[in-house]
């Protein structure tokens, strides 16, 4: 894992002081994925180039320094937690709706000594109620459907601030399908910024959405009402 990280961190100019501590996240991760179910992706290197690196990317895709960011659908802390590490001074906020996994994240932080960071159990939708529009950035990565993710995400995001969402680069369907979303939900129209992992042949997206109007108080609605029908 050291050799493969510290190749990622000279392709994308980061400090390898950070390595250490995606290190021990992963030890954390791995160890308690045995118990939990964190990740299907369980090899050290795989760890390194499909979670650590591939979140990473999007340092020098966006500009994520003293940054208020928040992390919907987070999981085992992707992408916030690894960006976080390497830029120390977000201010980040971790959302997921299980228990066992915030309580996970909690013990990465504590374990790691990470300071300004709040691990929230919460629904995204029920988040969103309590912290409208109070965040620069917020991130997901594959938690859902591009319509019912902006509807997630977007109302958290600050008027002149950016929903970023980690993609697929086939996600050229979920995009024209999200257009009456991007409208409805006060963002711009989306800009796409593909991005190949360092070390890898992998190509992922990033789909950046920017906030240019404040989302009416009505979304996000209830899941099941999103699900049902997606703006």
């Amino acid at each position: 894992m050291r050799a493969i990280l510290e190749a990622g961190f000279d392709a994308l100019h980061l400090p390898k002081d950070r390595i250490p501590a995606l290190e021990r996240y992963a030890e954390l991760l791995l160890e308690t994925n045995k118990v939990m179910n964190l990740t299907a992706i369980t090899e050290p290197a795989d760890v390194a180039n499909l979670h650590f690196l591939d979140c990473l990317s999007l340092l020098t895709l966006m500009d994520f320094s003293g940054k208020s960011v928040a992390d919907i659908g987070t999981g085992a802390g992707f992408p916030g937690l690894p960006l976080k590490i390497a830029e120390p001074d977000i201010q980040l906020t971790l959302v997921d709706a299980l228990g066992k996994r915030v309580t996970f994240l909690q013990s990465v932080c504590d374990e790691l000594g990470l300071s300004d960071v709040a691990c929230v159990h919460a629904r995204a939708e029920e988040f969103a109620a309590t912290k409208r529009e109070q965040f620069d950035i917020v991130t997901s990565r594959a938690v859902a459907n591009l319509p019912i993710l902006l509807e997630l995400g977007l109302p958290l995001v600050k008027v002149g601030g950016t929903f970023a969402a980690m993609k697929s680069v086939e996600c050229d369907d979920e995009l024209k399908a999200a257009a009456h979303a991007i409208e409805v939900l006060g963002g711009a129209p989306a800009e796409i910024k593909d991005y190949t992992i360092p070390g890898t042949e992998i190509t992922h997206r990033l789909v950046l959405i920017r906030k240019v109007k404040k989302s009416s108080e009505k979304y996000p609605r209830m899941f099941a009402k999103m699900k049902k029908n997606p703006l």
